[in-house]
């Protein structure tokens, strides 16, 4: 596995969210049709208090370390406390994304166990270096939608994408780190696994930012048509 490939062809794609009650990292995972708006994947516990409250978010992106901040007026959250997930709805603006996002795993094809994965994240030990974890599936939980790994997750990781990569797809998201479950023996703690869930509340956002795109376009042509029907009216 080339993961110093991997991790140039995704650290652009990747954001530090910062909060008033802590940080985390996210990653691009949508544009609306004209590109105006774009939706940025985290960890719900990362921005769940700060959606709750109306708090604002500082958004900055890695690789040109531009920033900027969004309060509740020019931001908006999907998210689901359960899966842990949630998308940041905000204006594209400045910032220097590329011009595609990245490939979410479909569905109906979930990751094998045994498969080698990685993640990206900003840990609260050095929370402004963006550092690469890598790890095995271990298991599949699929109660919750989610996958055990055989790795280690940070604080300030959360949100981060696990992904993986194959000669005929590429680079896939396979989820996002949202905890680290410690195993704890006579009061120490020992290595754990890592809890990544999985990226079927993202598609389940984008395809609802996608029929929303739709019904503004058969709403302008409706008034297209109604407008062109009047001025054959006045004619």
């Amino acid at each position: 596995m080339n993961w110093n490939k991997i991790i140039s062809e995704v650290s652009p794609y990747i954001v530090k969210i910062d909060t008033p009650t802590g940080s985390g990292t996210g990653f691009l995972c949508f544009y609306n049709e004209n590109k105006t708006l774009c939706g940025i994947s985290t960890a719900y516990h990362v921005v769940g208090y700060e959606n709750e409250w109306e708090q604002p978010i500082r958004i900055t992106h890695h690789s040109s370390t531009y920033n900027q901040l969004f309060k509740e007026p020019d931001r908006f959250i999907f998210g689901d406390a359960q899966k842990d997930s949630a998308v940041i709805i905000i204006s594209k603006g400045d910032f220097p994304f590329p011009e595609e996002v990245l490939k979410l795993l479909p569905n109906e094809q979930p990751i094998e166990i045994g498969t080698e994965v990685g993640w990206l994240g900003f840990p609260a030990v050095d929370p402004n270096t963006l550092c690469f974890f890598s790890g095995i599936i271990s298991a599949r939980k699929e109660v919750r939608k989610a996958y055990l790994i055989d790795g280690v997750a940070i604080n300030g990781v959360s949100g981060g994408p696990v992904v993986y990569t194959s000669d005929t797809k590429g680079v896939q998201v396979v989820g996002i780190v949202t905890a680290y479950q410690v195993n704890r023996q006579r009061g120490d703690a020992l290595p754990g696994l890592s809890i990544a869930q999985d990226v079927s509340y993202f598609h389940e956002v984008i395809q609802k930012m996608h029929s929303i795109d739709e019904a503004k376009k058969e709403k302008a042509k409706i008034e297209e048509k109604i407008e062109e029907q009047q001025l054959d009216k006045d004619k």
